[in-house]
């Protein structure tokens, strides 16, 4: 069950009838998810913000931005009301090769010396069902900004060994590069490209709770 579906199990249901007005059905906040509510930090190492993209129409290729900050506010009786903000440094892209790292630090690509982070910045919440919801908010590469929805499932929550509360989401988001200005490519002599247009971004987010 999701974080802002899910219901306890002593959850009760309280019925009005007005006059002249439909009967009206209000769910009492579960107060387990309720506890939930309060702002994060997200622990950058033990968190990952990757992607995936085809390379010469056959094969795909991996990368991940080793540093990242990012704050959660998370409300577990209004998910209307959750928000989240990540701030992203191109220049630690990392694919495991380093001439490819340094093509896509280039104008290239990111740009990295001229625009050094990519940023989003949620604007609305919403459950979708079960273990997940969705958050829209506005992705920055470079300079265009323009809108993102990611549907992230809620892994739960724990306290580790040190006393931090954590929760946990993942997800994945899918965009065309060119609608933010990156459009390098190669043609390939058999027919296609050597970079796809469709990359897909992944999210693994582990989050402290803040006193």
């Amino acid at each position: 069950m999701g974080i802002f579906t899910r219901r306890s199990q002593n959850a009760t249901v309280d019925t009005t009838v007005t006059a002249g007005a439909t009967t009206v059905a209000t769910l009492d906040v579960d107060p387990a998810l309720a506890a939930l509510t309060g702002d994060y930090v997200i622990d950058a190492a033990h968190s990952s913000i990757g992607f995936t993209v085809r390379h010469a129409m056959v094969t795909n290729v991996r990368g991940t931005f080793a540093e990242h900050e990012g704050a959660l506010h998370l409300d577990g009786s209004d998910p209307a009301r959750s928000t989240a903000s990540i701030d992203v440094k191109i220049a630690s892209v990392d694919t495991g090769i380093a001439d490819r790292d340094g093509h896509l630090r280039s104008g290239d690509f990111f740009d990295a010396e001229a625009f050094p982070l990519m940023t989003f910045r949620s604007t609305a919440a919403a459950p979708v069902g079960g273990d997940t919801y969705r958050i829209t908010g506005d992705l920055t590469i470079k300079d265009v900004t323009r809108p993102l929805s990611i549907d992230l499932e809620f892994n739960g929550s724990a306290t580790d060994v040190y006393g931090n509360e954590r929760v946990g989401f993942e997800g994945s988001a899918t965009i065309l590069r060119s609608d933010w200005g990156l459009t390098w490519n190669a043609a390939l002599e058999a027919g296609g490209v050597m970079v796809s247009d469709k990359v897909k971004l992944t999210f693994d987010i582990s989050a402290i709770k803040q006193a």
